[in-house]
């Protein structure tokens, strides 16, 4: 059973892009169908965990607005990190999911039990993922991905209504 899902920002929570305005300030758009995924996953008992190779205070921001578990940036070797991470946390492989969509997210998604991708992931990331998600990095791919583990797991249902109070049946 999942109980940790480690997620990628530029191209998985987002469509990639990196856009500053007129003042330098960096401006990212996120999915709220994303967020929503993950309150769900949260509700279910799976911790989340940001892991992505920049420094961004709009993902820090996104992060606690949805009281994320586990915010890392700057990660230049992911794979040396959540290793470690998993290590003194207890996380055995078949335990944590992993999205992301480019190259270096490869390395660290070998550790992980469950690897999902965006539909628009690139061709390594996607012949090594378990799931490919219907939806674009930024268009919900994420949410996809939490759908899909816990189907998998059969507690879709069931942490849908713990977060929302709305039945599936």
């Amino acid at each position: 059973m999942i109980r940790l899902l480690v997620l990628d920002v530029d191209g998985t929570m987002t469509d990639g892009g990196i856009y500053y305005d007129s003042h330098g300030t960096e401006i990212k758009k996120f999915a709220a169908r994303d967020g929503a995924g993950l309150l769900i996953a949260r509700s279910s008992g799976i911790k989340v965990m940001i892991c992505t190779g920049r420094e961004s205070e709009p993902v820090r921001r996104r992060a606690a607005e949805l009281k994320l578990d586990y915010v890392y940036q700057n990660v230049r070797r992911k794979s040396d990190f959540l290793r470690e991470f998993m290590a003194q946390n207890g996380y055995a492989k078949e335990e944590v999911a992993y999205c992301g969509d480019d190259i270096n997210d490869l390395a660290a998604m070998n550790l992980c039990g469950f690897v999902a991708c965006p539909a628009d992931a690139s061709d390594i990331i996607r012949a090594r993922a378990d799931y490919i998600c219907p939806q674009n990095g930024g268009h919900g791919a994420v949410r996809g991905a939490v759908q899909k583990i816990l189907e998998t797991d059969g507690r879709w249902k069931d942490a849908v209504f713990a977060t929302f109070g709305v039945p599936l049946d």
